[in-house]
């Protein structure tokens, strides 16, 4: 029988976890995962617009050189701004953007957050990783140029 005094007693010493231990590594992996559902919706909408330009005379076929930044820019903002606080792929990989003050991230805050990464990366890559190296924090271009902080969930 289990002597009931020792069913209270932890058995184990608990610290803190650092909110920004690993984080870069999390945002990597979490911006594979982001990209591909992004691609898979971006392809979608890109299909509808091309059958729709069948019945528009090929006035919506204007609209395919947007979708994919679109789509990728609604998608970061709707996701960052909402109550998980972080796209799909950060959820999966537990981390979270939030504005420096730890509040949650407003949709035009998110959306430009968003804009900055895209336009960061695609100038800079992958010297964009090379600011997160040097800083303590963590945190990138377009997360100073936002004021916001990604963080361990």
């Amino acid at each position: 029988m289990t002597d009931p005094s020792r069913l209270d007693t932890p058995s184990r010493t608990y610290v803190a976890v650092d909110p920004l231990r690993a984080v870069l590594g999390s945002r990597i992996a979490a911006y594979g995962i982001d990209f591909f559902i992004v691609g898979v919706a971006g392809s979608v909408i890109w299909v509808v617009i091309a059958l729709l330009g069948v019945l528009t005379f090929g006035f919506t076929w204007l609209l395919l050189g947007a979708v994919f930044p679109v789509t990728a820019i609604l998608y970061n903002a709707v996701t960052i701004s909402g109550s998980g606080r972080g796209t799909w792929g950060m959820r999966l990989f537990g981390v979270e953007a939030v504005r420096a003050d730890g509040r949650r991230a407003d949709f035009v805050t998110a959306g430009v957050h968003a804009l900055f990464f895209f336009l960061s990366v695609t100038f800079l890559t992958p010297l964009v990783l090379l600011v997160a190296l040097l800083r303590d924090d963590k945190r990138l271009l377009h997360d100073l140029l936002t004021g916001m902080v990604v963080r361990r969930a």
